[in-house]
């Protein structure tokens, strides 16, 4: 194996030995620490920093958004997942929905909201604070504003003629009208309102426990007056959802699949949302020599895209809501299910288009019905964010949570238009009907060795996600980079399936590669088939990873951030 040394980093590996800490944010990552000082574990602090992801990165996440969150109790040594997605309402059609405008900021894509649920709940699980204890953070930010920073003025601005069609939406992150400058204050106060009027409740129901005035502050948010209020602004703008689908709204808690890559057990979300992609392309992956490969070589790029656009197929034709659809999803990680498919990858070949999915159940590396995938418009691609923490104990938490767009006024907050990643044909495994929850693409993940944590790790990036979490865990395992060279290696993406998405956007034998990698191997690809478009160096396009690694050998921790994004890693 040829040990890699000519990928330079940019930002230093931070370590420590007490508690680490990566997220979306510096400000975020800062409030997990004071947490962990303030006697709190990494559950505590992981929802005290996604707390503050959903005020910091307001574009891109949202308290009324999506959450899921992937957890290790060490205590228990116990491996769980919260799913933090939200159900289409009762009342939603195929028809009604298919007669409304399918976008990210019309709330006939509303689901209900799960990201308040999520937090209580992983607090409620295994943390030791009060919502009041980690929320503070999240308040004074909220409350007495931040500055803008490059990575989001960026993308206020490339969501302009969106945002800026919603007054209320328009006053809140465009003051005057205008696209925020780096370094000006954004403030909001009704945010800070919404947690403060949930805090306050917990406070008035501390008689109850920790537990039970958590429990009351989650229902204050499903069942009292917040509900109502949002609700009752929904449904004046065209949403489907009722009182009733949000006090019968509960997030699950999940079993993760797993998988081994060479010595290291992988632990993914479910088939409810992109995570088995990780599972399937590794364990195609696992089947070539990687390692003799030059890192980044037309043939090591081409084997790599081959297999995660495998795994993309089968997503495509077997993911959905588990409690509606019968997802195969113990054959489609087995490992002699992954033989079949490996075989499918030539050497010197690109199929120029996405594979037909596989028949896991029969072991046969294709299913003969297939039919190629429509070309939908351009999708509207929302984004996400990421944090991880693992603390002394040996606790984890990775969580990515998303969803933004229109706000509800008073409130401050969005309701999840998560649905616009559900899809309006009746025999697709992540169709719209009442109750079901869209296949989600955020997907945090965990990883093991020998039955002990290694790694805490996650990415925002839409349909980037799963490929950015396959090249990162390689470019660990296989090629020995540390853990910052790893996340700042470059990366490629797969366009070659349709986008999750609406309206499920589908690019043949499309594929980004950063433009570190030369253009000798840029034009192998291409001839092999590859329709390689060059992606700008360090692009936000790739994801913006976010990474704790455990060193065993020297009781290290040690963590990496993305220098794509505004991701930062804090430790001591």
């Amino acid at each position: 194996m040829k040990i890699i040394d000519n990928y330079g980093w940019h930002r230093p590996i931070v370590t420590g030995t007490n508690a680490m800490v990566s997220s979306g944010h510096h400000l975020a990552s800062l409030a997990g620490i004071n947490i962990i000082n303030k006697g709190g574990n990494a559950i505590d602090a992981g929802v005290a920093m996604c707390l503050c992801i959903n005020v910091l990165q307001p574009e891109y996440t949202n308290f009324g958004g999506v959450a899921p969150i992937m957890i290790y109790s060490a205590n228990d040594d116990k491996v769980f997942n919260i799913s933090g997605l939200g159900t289409w309402p009762k009342a939603t059609s195929m028809e009604k929905v298919s007669r409304g405008e399918f976008t990210q900021d019309q709330f006939v894509s509303s689901v209900v909201p799960s990201a308040p649920d999520a937090w209580i709940t992983a607090l409620e699980l295994c943390g030791t604070m009060s919502f009041s204890e980690v929320a503070k953070d999240a308040i004074m930010l909220a409350e007495n504003g931040f500055a803008a920073y490059p990575f989001l003025v960026d993308n206020l601005n490339r969501m302009k003629n969106v945002l800026q069609g919603y007054r209320y939406t328009k006053n809140m992150y465009y003051p005057n009208g205008k696209v925020p400058r780096i370094g000006d204050i954004i403030v909001q106060r009704d945010l800070a309102k919404t947690l403060n009027r949930l805090r306050k409740v917990e406070e008035n129901n501390s008689h109850l426990g920790r537990q039970g005035a958590l429990v009351a502050t989650r229902n204050e948010f499903y069942t009292g007056d917040i509900a109502k209020e949002l609700i009752a602004f929904l449904q004046d703008n065209g949403g489907f959802m009722t009182l009733s689908d949000m006090a019968e709204f509960h997030v699950g808690l999940e079993e993760p699949v797993k998988t081994k890559f060479r010595d290291i057990e992988v632990y993914c979300c479910g088939p409810w949302s992109q995570g088995p992609v990780n599972n399937i392309a590794l364990n195609i992956l696992e089947g070539f020599d990687l390692p003799s490969m030059e890192h980044n070589s037309a043939e090591y790029l081409h084997v790599m895209i081959s297999a995660l656009d495998l795994a993309f197929a089968d997503r495509e034709k077997y993911f959905g809501d588990p409690k509606f659809v019968n997802v195969p999803i113990k054959e489609l990680v087995s490992k002699k299910y992954a033989k079949t498919r490996r075989e499918f990858i030539a050497r010197d070949y690109f199929w120029g288009k996405m594979p037909p999915p596989g028949d896991p159940i029969n072991l046969k590396a294709t299913i003969s019905d297939w039919v190629e995938p429509r070309r939908g418009g351009v999708s509207y691609v929302p984004d996400t964010s990421v944090g991880c923490v693992i603390d002394k104990e040996g606790n984890a938490f990775s969580a990515t949570p998303s969803d933004a767009g229109r706000l509800v006024p008073g409130l401050g907050i969005g309701i999840s238009p998560r649905g616009i990643q559900s899809w309006l044909d009746p025999d697709h495994a992540s169709s719209v009907a009442p109750g079901k929850r869209p296949r989600l693409t955020p997907n945090p993940a965990l990883a093991f060795k020998d039955g002990e944590l290694i790694m805490a790790y996650g990415t925002p990036g839409n349909d980037s996600q799963p490929q950015t979490m396959v090249q990162l865990l390689i470019n660990i395992i296989d090629f020995k980079m540390n853990v910052q060279q790893a996340i700042e290696a470059p990366r490629f993406r797969s366009f070659n399936f349709p986008a999750s998405s609406w309206p499920h956007e589908y690019l043949p034998g499309s594929v980004g590669i950063e433009s570190r990698v030369s253009q000798s191997i840029i034009k192998k690809l291409r001839d092999m088939g590859h329709d390689v478009k060059v992606f700008p160096n360090y692009t936000y396009e790739c994801g913006g990873a976010s990474v704790v690694l455990v060193d065993r050998e020297r009781r290290l921790l040690m963590g990496g951030a993305d220098p794509r994004r505004e991701n930062y890693a804090i430790g001591f």
